[in-house]
């Protein structure tokens, strides 16, 4: 193995976090002690069976962060023992995510959300009074992070503390006395050959400053989390779709959710068999929802016509875009509902493993899915014969480790498959070759979801909401200056005007951000823009992922741009010189321009212009693609630097 860490050796702590989810090692080339009689060192063993564990990579370095705190030199060297990973590799893995560290710090870490949402509310200040609290003695370290997906609460802080049992969530209780392992089930992915602790977490918003500290220094005696009806102002309305179990069902009961109309959908895809079952969706015109806005039905057709096998299907729920947190709402309010949707959507395809990739930083959410998906397996709906009909489909909870662009589909292949978060070169394409290399179906958690009610309602009934274009209902994430912050559900061709009006959007607005980070700006005098994918493209800007980030008079619009270019520097991967450089290079004219006016605020404007065409037309994924975007609206459509 290249790249060899000398004598580094892990501590007992850490062989035993890696041992607990890989199982006892069986050979001394897998880093068991030598007893000297049998010298398996002379020969090499695992092959082909070692590189098909690869997938393991991201799971054991959680296992060892979410004990110690940080991976040590002694704690990787002996991952890449066990997994057979060249230690050059591992590094370039575990350095490439957010939430990791390979150095050593606190068991405690507290992240300070100071993105779009949470700088409006005042995140600068919360950061340095928190900051002055708990300097180095205090045993807690302070990041600064993106955002925590938290925006109805803003500002927001996330505690976590390595090394003890977490307290489970709000309203949860732990599954039949079982851990949850490494962020999944214990026989789903990662808790599939043992069980690791879990990390303690706690989340504190909105935050004060007292709150955070108390939060940092005793998680286990923070307050527990509001309910995930608190961040749906319309719940409890008969006429939601989507979000209609959201506060009335309790997220913990699987009986609670089929006595509400769960699991209806899928005995109706066994009547109408896979086949039908994309004719439904193809028919109900199903846009994705992750802001590609591809027909999902042919997606899955695409997916379901390929001969080669096995086929997988993925749920994309690293949801990470600033100021979106409609698939944390979901995943914390109905998790049956996406537990039966990928069951849906992998019985059309002809998969029958199910991968959800969901955002390190959602804590509750994955104790809920966990939960779920113990349960539906427990219950006979998930496993090898799904409602006893002779299909076999089950599902692995992946937890991501704070890395945006792992929402990008190819990069998060790579990061479930033990890589680097990096994207792939596109054809070909991830229904010919997705996750390891076999015809794959993404979709994100909102599309899955309304996988449900096409095929209650029926997919002529689907398409009668909203616009013939843009069919169904919409999520939509309101925060900023709005009076009620939340996630909103409103059927497509609702203007941007009626959904502010039912946020109670505050005097002195100046301007609307859609689409979070990479979407674009609009001005107060274009509310009566149609939420509908084709209105705003042609109004030149798009719905996204739904961000709906109002701001006032009182938000400084240079600061925010700023703050917009500082994510997309920060979250580029690296792969490719035009977003890798341009980004930095946005970032920096952006701070020049900030301390220059006239002539010299011009040229730089001038720059913007270039260095965003270049990320626009020659990166290789979204991120660069739309790095520049909110800039470029910005200046065009609000006069900013004029």
């Amino acid at each position: 193995m290249d790249l060899r860490f000398g004598d580094s050796k892990p501590t007992d702590e850490e062989r035993e976090a890696v041992d607990a989810l890989l199982g006892p090692p069986e050979s001394s080339w897998e880093g068991a002690a030598r007893d000297g009689a049998a010298d398996d060192l002379r020969w090499a063993r695992g092959g082909r069976a070692a590189r098909d564990r690869r997938d393991l990579l991201l799971p054991a370095l959680h296992a060892v962060n979410d004990r110690v705190g940080w991976i040590s030199e002694g704690a990787l060297h002996y991952v890449c023992r066990r997994l057979t990973v060249p230690p050059a590799e591992a590094y370039g893995v575990a350095t490439f995510y957010a939430m990791f560290s390979v150095r050593p710090r606190p068991a405690t870490v507290l992240h300070l959300c100071t993105d779009l949402a949470c700088t409006a509310a005042g995140a600068a200040g919360l950061c340095a009074a928190v900051e002055a609290r708990l300097g180095p003695e205090s045993g807690v370290q302070v990041e600064r992070s993106p955002c925590l997906g938290l925006c109805e609460r803003a500002p927001a802080a996330l505690v976590v503390r390595a090394g003890e049992t977490a307290r489970p969530a709000s309203g949860e209780e732990t599954v039949q006395g079982q851990g949850v392992t490494g962020g999944a089930a214990p026989g789903a992915g990662e808790g599939r050959r043992g069980r690791a602790r879990r990390h303690a977490t706690a989340v504190a918003a909105p935050a004060t400053p007292e709150a955070a500290v108390s939060a940092a220094t005793a998680p286990e005696t923070a307050p527990p989390e509001p309910a995930p009806a608190l961040a749906v102002p319309q719940a409890g309305d008969p006429a939601l779709v989507l979000l209609r179990r959201v506060g009335t069902t309790d997220p913990a009961s699987l009986d609670d959710y089929r006595a509400r109309g769960g699991y209806a959908a899928l005995r109706r895809a066994f009547e109408l068999g896979p086949a039908g079952v994309i004719r439904e969706v193809t028919d109900s015109g199903l846009l994705g929802r992750g802001g590609a806005a591809f027909p999902t039905g042919r997606k899955w057709q695409a997916t379901a016509a390929q001969p080669d096998h096995p086929h997988h299907l993925v749920c994309n729920a690293d949801e990470s875009e600033p100021g979106t947190f409609k698939d944390r709402v979901l995943m914390e309010g109905d998790p049956y509902a996406l537990v039966e949707a990928m069951t849906i959507a992998a019985y059309a395809t002809g998969a029958h493993q199910g991968h959800l990739y969901l955002r390190g930083e959602y804590p509750r959410a994955l104790a809920r899915l966990t939960h779920a998906v113990t349960q539906a397996r427990a219950r006979g709906l998930l496993g090898d014969d799904v409602l006893g009909r002779g299909y076999a489909f089950d599902i692995e909870i992946r937890r991501g480790a704070g890395a945006y662009i792992c929402g990008e589909e190819t990069a998060l292949f790579n990061s479930i498959e033990g890589y680097r978060g990096e994207p792939r070169s596109k054809p070909p394409f991830p229904v010919e070759k997705g996750l390891f290399g076999k015809p794959t179906v993404a979709n994100n958690v909102e599309t899955l979801v309304n996988v449900l009610p096409i095929l209650t309602l029926g997919a002529r009934a689907y398409a009668a909401i909203g616009t013939p274009a843009s069919t169904g209902p919409k999520l939509f994430c309101v925060s900023g200056s709005v009076d009620r912050p939340g996630v909103y559900e409103l059927p497509f061709g609702a203007t941007l005007g009626e959904l502010l009006a039912l946020a109670g959007v505050r005097d002195g607005l100046r301007s609307v951000l859609l689409g979070g980070a990479a979407g674009g700006f609009v001005r107060p005098d274009e509310l009566d823009l149609p939420l509908t994918f084709e209105d705003t493209r042609r109004a030149g800007t798009t719905l996204g992922s739904g961000v709906v980030m109002a701001f006032d008079d009182t938000v400084p619009l240079p600061r925010v741009l700023l703050r917009i270019s500082e994510f997309f520097r920060d979250e580029s991967c690296g792969q490719c010189v035009p977003c890798r450089v341009g980004t930095v290079r946005q970032e920096e004219a952006l701070r020049r321009i900030a301390e220059r006016t006239g002539a010299a605020a011009a040229g730089d404007v001038a720059l913007l212009r270039e260095v965003g065409r270049a990320m626009r037309d020659a990166s290789i994924c979204g991120l660069g693609q739309t790095a520049w975007n909110a800039v470029e609206s910005a200046i065009d459509r609000l006069g900013a630097y004029e």
